[in-house]
């Protein structure tokens, strides 16, 4: 076998493999002769069949199979003969020729870049120290507390705060509007639910009251026909409700499952949710920062053949995210070009430098990962112990442990500045 290899691109390599004609026929007749055995042709004793005449009647099926098997042989051989490392599979185009004088082929493919991380000393990373105070805690019972709110009619003008229920119908020039109209909806006042001047002309009603007022709808509206008209909606107000929340006592703990240890215990769980939150937060965006430093000190060329397969691959999320079925219905393939190519260059620098580190895995780095993913669930224990006995689950799992090594490796050696932040500030930005 003769191969030669050039570059036709910075990745791209064109390999011409030579197969000797002897190679091939021994090949050939070797298979010839395996049938020749088993064949059954009409007039002949099994085994008995003259290889003339098996020759002629499967010589050229068999042939193709042989060159066939033989390529794929061959292309492996050769790429490793040649120390290539194939980022794909190889376009294979076959050269023109007598058999007498062996069977040419020519294999173009890309092969993966050799990379030599740079910048790792200088790596710099901002991380938040995140302070939960007093008041946030407050702020974060509230919210529970009126997860767990109940609303009682009352017969008053209604007020910021309130719940109230009405039809409406909305008409711009005389003519209903799309999406106008509603039939005993809730609208509570103060929350932004609808336009400002919608629950401004909610404000003051009373059960029974009818009124009709106008709203103006931002530039920017969604409904183009709409933007920046008034529109005169007429309502008719079935019910004004108050809301009444949940004492902040041991039986608020209870609406919240805590069965042992009242508010105290509450309280302590809602700071553990909110630590929780708040470092999930934290890592993502030092994880993020980590990214652009890496990615912006190790500029580096990527094949095609990857960037193409991770951009189906988000392609495919997306419709699975958004309930697509119908491939033809699917976001453009160019939309994920830019985020693919991304992907692949950050997936191979941290390659390489779990390579470089000699980065390994171990059952506690995995079981720690996979406690974290139960966490929320009642019954996280047994499904840490199902997750981590699953072989499917830990072939997901692993790789995410393995990166989130690099990424530590990589806080952990470059330079960190920590900034104090308040809680709220912190989630809410």
């Amino acid at each position: 076998m003769q191969v030669t290899v050039e570059s036709t691109g910075t990745l791209e390599r064109r390999m011409r493999v030579e197969l000797p004609a002897e190679r091939i026929e021994k090949e050939v007749d070797s298979r010839l002769k395996s049938v020749g055995k088993n064949v059954k042709i009409k007039g002949f004793r099994p085994g008995k069949v003259p290889p003339k005449v098996v020759k002629q009647r499967y010589g050229a099926q068999i042939r193709q199979e042989v060159l066939s098997d033989l390529m794929q042989q061959s292309y492996s051989d050769a790429v490793q003969q040649e120390n290539l490392n194939p980022a794909g599979g190889p376009q294979i185009e076959t050269e023109a020729g007598s058999d007498s004088n062996g069977f040419t082929y020519v294999a173009t493919f890309e092969i993966m870049p050799e990379i030599e991380l740079k910048g790792l000393d200088k790596i710099k990373v901002e991380k938040p120290e995140v302070e939960i105070g007093d008041s946030d805690l407050d702020d974060m019972i509230e919210n529970l507390r009126k997860q767990k709110s109940t609303w009682t009619e009352v017969d008053r003008a209604s007020a910021t705060g309130d719940r109230v229920i009405v039809d409406f119908d909305g008409k711009l020039k005389g003519e209903p509007i799309e999406g106008g109209q509603g039939k005993e909806v809730p609208v509570i006042l103060g929350q932004g639910q609808m336009l400002a001047d919608f629950e401004k002309g909610l404000t003051g009603v009373k059960a029974g009251e009818e009124k009709t007022f106008k709203v103006k709808f931002p530039k920017d509206y969604n409904a183009e026909d709409l933007q920046g008209q008034k529109v005169v909606f007429t309502i008719q107000t079935h019910r004004v409700e108050e809301e009444t929340l949940p004492p902040v006592d041991d039986k608020l703990a209870e609406m919240f499952n805590v069965q042992e240890g009242g508010l105290d215990r509450f309280k302590a769980d809602v700071i553990d949710n909110m630590r929780h939150e708040a470092d999930q937060k934290v890592k993502a965006l030092v994880r993020e920062q980590l990214m652009d430093e890496l990615l912006g000190a190790n500029a580096i060329d990527i094949p095609q053949a990857l960037k193409h397969q991770e951009m189906h691959s988000m392609q495919h999320e997306a419709m699975q995210r958004l309930g697509i079925e119908d491939h033809d219905q699917a976001p453009p393939l160019e939309n994920f070009a830019e985020s693919a190519e991304k992907r692949v260059r950050l997936g191979l620098l941290i390659r390489q430098l779990i390579t470089d580190q000699d980065l390994t895995l171990n059952e506690d780095l995995v079981r720690a990962h996979v406690e974290d993913m139960c966490s929320g669930y009642e019954n996280s224990d047994e499904m840490v112990n199902m997750y981590m006995s699953t072989p499917q689950v830990r072939q997901q799992v692993e790789p995410m442990v393995l990166e989130q090594m690099a990424f530590d490796w990589l806080l952990e050696h470059g330079k960190v500045k920590t900034k104090k932040v308040d809680f709220k500030d912190f989630m809410n930005g």
